[in-house]
């Protein structure tokens, strides 16, 4: 059994992104600016957001944190939104989800300018990626195809198994997988809250990624020996032996099942390192797109 180590191979991406900002430094031209928008208190939020300004710091991007208060409404997001899409300056913005309850979170992010959205999320991106074109990748799912070929995890010709169907890694990852090309060629069943007999069609996978946020939900006897795991999952679990007195939690249950896999990501320090690491590659990706385009 190998671990699948995000957090070594995320910072081996920082270190490749920095090489290269380092380059347009020295030729002078203008370095990745990456904004990001918390509508909010959001405990975990805030932490993911403090991660992605930590992580522009460390690669030498410019970055901007815009904080808007809970009692935000559409209208002063969208106009936010607009004006973001507008400043030449800013090369590519998130909008950190959840968003409030007042706010339609699908009118949100069909606002953003395609071209800015690093996040991969508007359809015209979405439906690039599923036609195979190029285009922002969401960045959980880039962040899975990096391990898979960082580590050599062969795809062709193998089952795989995507547990949930959110449009943020589900869907995409069951396009991405069945796609031409590596990581991908592989024939891939997708399974959600309806799906019958689980266990039968788990069970069958050679690579299995699991996406539903449910703690230690994918059992040892649901897998066959050698099988590859991908836990997306992370959920705080109480624990009171613990100084923050919870745990983060994977879909996995990691002790049974990473003695019949054969490639297994951790929980944390697997696929959670990989999606900041990747959202800096699309900004990277959207500031050369830009210069392309511009002249600038």
């Amino acid at each position: 059994m190998e671990i699948l180590d995000g957090k070594k191979i995320s910072n081996q991406i920082k270190d490749e992104i920095t090489v290269e900002v380092d380059k347009m430094k020295k030729n002078g031209e203008k370095v990745p600016h990456l904004a990001a928008v918390l509508v909010g208190n959001d405990g975990a939020s805030l932490t993911y957001v403090g991660s992605k300004v930590k992580s522009c710091e460390r690669v030498g991007f410019e970055s901007t944190l815009v904080k808007m208060p809970s009692t935000t409404s559409e209208l002063e997001l969208l106009k936010k939104i607009e004006e973001l899409n507008k400043n030449q300056d800013i090369d590519g913005f998130i909008v950190q989800l959840p968003l409030p309850e007042q706010i339609n979170e699908q009118k949100v992010l069909m606002a953003i300018d395609p071209d800015k959205d690093v996040d991969g999320f508007h359809p015209a991106n979405f439906g690039k990626m599923a036609l195979d074109m190029s285009t922002f990748i969401p960045a959980t799912p880039f962040g899975i195809l990096e391990l898979l070929e960082r580590y050599n995890v062969e795809t062709k010709g193998k089952h795989t198994v995507v547990i949930g169907r959110s449009h943020i890694v589900g869907r995409p990852m069951s396009i991405l997988m069945g796609r031409k090309g590596f990581p991908g060629n592989s024939t891939v069943t997708l399974t959600h809250s309806h799906t019958k007999n689980i266990t039968q069609i788990t069970s069958q996978a050679d690579i299995i990624i699991t996406a539903l946020g449910q703690p230690n939900y994918l059992k040892a006897e649901m897998v066959k020996d050698d099988v590859v795991v991908i836990d997306v999952g992370i959920t705080r679990v109480p624990d009171e032996d613990t100084p923050r007195g919870y745990k983060i939690t994977g879909d996995v249950d990691f002790e049974n099942v990473s003695k019949k896999a054969s490639y297994i990501t951790p929980v944390p320090g697997g696929v959670g390192p990989m999606t900041i690491a990747m959202l800096l590659k699309n900004t990277l990706l959207a500031r050369e797109r830009h210069r392309a385009k511009n002249g600038n």
